[in-house]
């Protein structure tokens, strides 16, 4: 059974693989993705929130949160800063439903779960569109592509360096499975994956190799963060799996949660060193 699941695992870590470098070049394809992701991953944070009963708006939190990827990739941004315009919108829409509910208890819980719920999956995610468009053509695709193997060097360095030297747990109370040699480890792994591939940062910015070194480090941390915010997410709704989208792999959410936490960071810094530039 162990050796089935891992080659179930493999397999599904191929195929996301390769459909997320597609994914990344292709920009309908990207979209695509990212809103797919979107939804699944909201899907999954309501069907958690339920456990505990939570008088949430799920379908309508997930139609907000897929807008949102798809408003900043069309470019449709009336005000500057749209997106969280948009959210507020959302929120009023959700806040007229409850006035039309028979049973107001737990109002404030349902409407601020519902609320986070866009902004921690929706939202943060978004921030992959708009570092795709940063910059024009391969230059925006490079950005995506550094960012992704910045993260997601650190979840495998985490858990092969956890899983052989981990002795010593970082938040037991929050994920047991977690040890600090892992997050260290991981951490590391980003940084020499962000120097490897520091050909992908725009050639405008000049950056030394010790600063792409501690800002690979530094992205590769707040991945880790990320996973770390999801397993409190998991402990607290009772569930191992965020869910079971997709196969062998557990849940959407425990693929992106890495991301929700570096992409905007990473946006946010590289769009202000290039304006200084």
């Amino acid at each position: 059974m162990k050796e089935t699941m891992s080659w179930s695992r493999f397999l599904s870590s191929s195929l996301l693989i390769v459909l997320t470098a597609l994914a990344i070049v292709y920009s309908y394809l990207f979209i695509v993705v990212v809103v797919l992701l979107t939804a699944g991953g909201l899907y999954e944070f309501f069907y958690m929130v339920k456990k505990k009963d939570v008088p949430i708006y799920s379908y309508t939190g997930i139609f907000i949160g897929v807008l949102i990827p798809i408003s900043i990739f069309t470019h449709f941004e009336p005000t500057h800063n749209w997106e969280l315009l948009f959210i507020v919108i959302g929120f009023l829409l959700i806040l007229f439903m409850q006035f039309a509910r028979q049973d107001n208890r737990h109002a404030i819980l349902g409407l601020s779960t519902t609320l986070f719920g866009v902004l921690y999956v929706a939202w943060f995610f978004s921030f992959l569109v708009k570092i795709r468009n940063l910059l024009p053509g391969m230059d925006g695709v490079k950005l995506v592509g550094f960012i992704l193997l910045v993260t997601k060097s650190a979840d495998m360095g985490a858990l092969l360096i956890g899983t052989n030297f981990g002795k010593h747990p970082l938040l037991s109370k929050v994920s047991p499975n977690k040890s600090i040699e892992g997050t260290v480890g991981g951490v590391l792994v980003s940084a020499c994956v962000a120097l490897i591939f520091r050909s992908f940062l725009p050639p405008a910015l000049d950056l030394p190799r010790w600063q792409i070194f501690l800002m690979g480090a530094f992205f590769g941390g707040l991945g880790q963060l990320g996973d770390l915010s999801e397993s409190l997410i998991k402990r607290d709704c009772g569930v191992k799996d965020s869910g079971k989208l997709l196969p062998a792999m557990g849940g959407v959410l425990d693929v992106i949660d890495s991301l929700l936490f570096s992409a905007p960071a990473f946006y946010l810094y590289i769009s202000s060193a290039l304006t200084m530039h």
